[in-house]
């Protein structure tokens, strides 16, 4: 069996369990929220070292404004109320993504965040807002022109990675879809290659310890060859 260290998570699903429980859509990010609070304990519990969830897509932009205003303020809490428990944790914050498109408190406080963190480890949590992959590839590769520009012949994948808004963090072993649809959706297209995947019919909000165990277990049991 495989340790699954490293983990990828689109948390989808929160409008339509909402909708399912007869709520407001706001509310089902609401719950969503505490979900993903209980998943990083799991997460610890099960040897997890790293966590990267998806939050906010670049897609998400085209949501009404208070549908994004309210995942931004939930995005503040967190920060507000969580970074404490990170630091008691000894876990890293990171956060990847196009941060300039954020509100400016917001990026102070992610900043913020990131800076009494980083010293921690080893567990890691980075957060993907206003993250799209195609996005990534490219301002990784306006990056890596620049800085291999005399070595662009021999410069490779390694360089490349090096260039990467995930660089220095390994890549999942283990990429979790919530909300029923089996596909990525412009998350970590470069980092994912060798991940396991599973994708549940479960909405986010209403997924269990037990099922996210049994998820984990599923994948440690896949022996990963990478091509050998």
């Amino acid at each position: 069996m495989n340790q699954i260290r490293t983990i990828g998570i689109i948390m989808d699903g929160n409008r339509r369990w909402a909708k399912q429980a007869g709520l407001p859509a706001l509310e089902g990010h609401r719950r969503g929220a505490e979900k993903f609070r209980e998943v990083l304990g799991w997460s610890r519990e099960a040897g997890v070292m790293t966590v990267i969830a998806y939050a906010f897509s670049t897609e998400n932009w085209q949501r009404k404004k208070l549908e994004i205003n309210f995942l931004f303020k939930l995005f503040r809490q967190f920060l507000k109320t969580e970074v404490e428990a990170l630091i008691k944790d000894k876990t890293i914050f990171r956060c990847i993504g196009d941060r300039a498109s954020l509100p400016k408190d917001l990026q102070s406080a992610i900043t913020e965040a990131e800076a009494r963190t980083k010293h921690l480890g080893p567990l890691t949590l980075v957060v993907a807002v206003a993250y799209g992959g195609r996005a990534e590839i490219v301002s990784v590769a306006k990056v890596f022109a620049k800085r291999y520009a005399s070595q662009l012949d021999t410069a490779g994948e390694s360089e490349f990675e090096k260039c990467l808004w995930t660089a220095g963090l390994p890549d999942p072993d283990l990429i979790i879809r919530t909300g029923g649809a089996t596909r990525l959706s412009n998350f970590l297209p470069w980092q994912s290659v060798y991940s396991e995947l599973a994708f549940t019919p479960t909405y986010w909000p209403a997924l269990t310890e037990k099922e996210f165990t049994a998820i984990l277990t599923e994948a440690g049991n896949h022996a990963r060859r990478f091509g050998r």
